[in-house]
């Protein structure tokens, strides 16, 4: 078992939230703790914004690696109930995302 294979999918996602949120926790304490000033122009509050703003864009990656780690729903025979149109709309929904996931030797076929 290799160090990424419990992230599984959207592993590109994943390295822009972090990215993000390196880049923007550097950010915003250079901007709080430093003291940057040129030519009597003050930039801390520029690097705080900036910082604040680069943490809020992680968030879409994070959005995105923890949905698209969700896995498909389960079976009808699992839930135990009657399927309902609510319930085959999100499965054949769940199952057209998780089909675009798997490679292409993955078939519709080998499901059960």
């Amino acid at each position: 078992m290799g160090l990424c294979d419990e992230l599984s999918h959207c592993k590109l996602a994943l390295a822009f939230a972090v990215l993000m949120d390196l880049l923007g926790g550097v950010c915003l304490l250079a901007g709080v703790f430093a003291s940057l000033e040129i030519r009597g122009q003050e930039f801390g509050d520029l690097l705080v914004y900036s910082g604040v703003l680069l943490m809020v864009a992680s968030l879409a990656g994070w959005v995105l690696w923890y949905s698209g780690n969700i896995e498909g729903l389960a079976p009808e025979k699992e839930l135990g109930h009657i399927s309902t149109a609510v319930d085959r709309l999100a499965r054949r929904l769940s199952r057209k995302i998780f089909s675009h996931r798997k490679p292409p030797a993955y078939s519709q076929s080998s499901r059960i």
